[in-house]
Formats: C-alpha cells, structure tokens, sequence
C-alpha cells in the first residue's frame, strides 16, 4: 500500500515493503553482521558520542560528510545491496526512479536513542535529492517542520518493513527528525541516497 503524505515536495509512505519472514529476518542480519560503530561528532566546540549507531556503507566513490566528518563507505553488504535493488524496483513501479549508491544505517536500541533535526541537504547528494527511507524493527515517528514555518509540524509514523520517499525539493523545505520517546525495541533504518562526485 502507498500512502501519499505530500504532494508538494512529494513525499509517501509505501508499506509493506519485503513482506514476513524476510523483513525480520533482514533485521536480526543487520543488527548481528555490521560492525556499528558511535562516530563522535564536534558541536559548538565540543565533541559527543552521536544518540546511536550507524554504518556508512556503497560505492567506493560515495565519500560523504557530515556534522564536519568524512565519512569513506564500508563496501555493500550483500543484504543491503540486495534491499537496495528492491527499493529501486519499488520507486520504478511508482515512477519515481531513483539511483543510489550509498546508504546510511542508523541503529536505535530503544526509544531513547534520536536523530536531531537535520536536512539531508549536504553539497554531495545535490540541490534537491531523492532520499528513500527503510525502517525495520520497533515503529517511530519521524517528526517533520518547514523551513519556512507556512504550515504546523507534523509526524510520519514509520512502522517495520515501510518505505519513506522523500522526493526532490523535501530537504530543501523541511527538517526532520526522530525524536527520543519512550518506546521499546529496537529500530534499524537504511537511509538510501546518490552521492555526486566531487567537482
């Protein structure tokens, strides 16, 4: 099912997207096989552990940067290469394609682990990126607000085995951000993305 969340910047919630067994299975395969790693990040002149997990991983070429850190990409996973393709097909039967050749994987333990409000909006992935979003493991709202303010915030509940498309002009316009709440489980999201090469 494909659920349309805006039209201007486009933005859908398309779910299920593996279908059971697979989508647990793919979960309990990332949780145990990558090598998760806490970056530390410099804010205001200091530096603190990043609220999660994560792994960088794609194309040799995808070297991406962020919060003031080079990232170099870990090479594919061959079940994330593999949901990488499924991801691809599903934005073809949307007609929205996509190409991607990076991914961000971020972990949450529980519900106290967070994303603060951000734009995907590095010089890498270019002036209006297409970013597509699967969340496995324990549902959470991604919580959206303008740029500009000429509409309230608003959250898009993420459950397990869903697909968030984030289409051309959404990080030009909002943030978003997965704020900590007092929920259980664990959550894995694979943030897809094309990162451009350096001029």
């Amino acid at each position: 099912m494909t659920t349309p969340l805006l039209d201007d910047p486009p933005l859908w919630l398309a779910t299920p997207l593996l279908g059971e067994p697979h989508a647990r299975r793919l979960l309990e395969r990332l949780d145990a096989e990558l090598d998760w790693r806490r970056p530390r990040l410099r804010l205001y002149g200091r530096e603190h552990p990043v609220p999660r997990s994560q792994v960088w991983m794609g194309d040799p070429e995808a070297r991406y940067r962020y919060s003031g850190q080079a990232f170099v990409p870990e090479p594919w996973h061959p079940a994330v290469r593999d949901l990488r393709d499924a991801v691809t097909a599903r934005l073809e039967a949307a007609g929205q394609p996509g190409r991607f050749n990076g991914v961000l994987l971020n972990r949450y333990a529980d519900g106290r682990e967070r994303m603060g409000w951000h734009s995907d909006d590095e010089p890498e992935l270019g002036p209006d990126p297409l970013i597509a979003s699967v969340s496995l493991g324990a549902e959470r709202p991604l919580r959206f607000r303008w740029k500009d303010g000429q509409a309230e915030p608003f959250n898009v509940w993420l459950p397990h085995d869903s697909l968030l498309v984030m289409g051309p002009g959404t990080q030009r316009r909002l943030q978003h951000a997965l704020l900590p709440r007092r929920l259980p489980g664990l959550r894995i999201s694979l943030t897809f993305r094309l990162v451009l090469a350096s001029r």
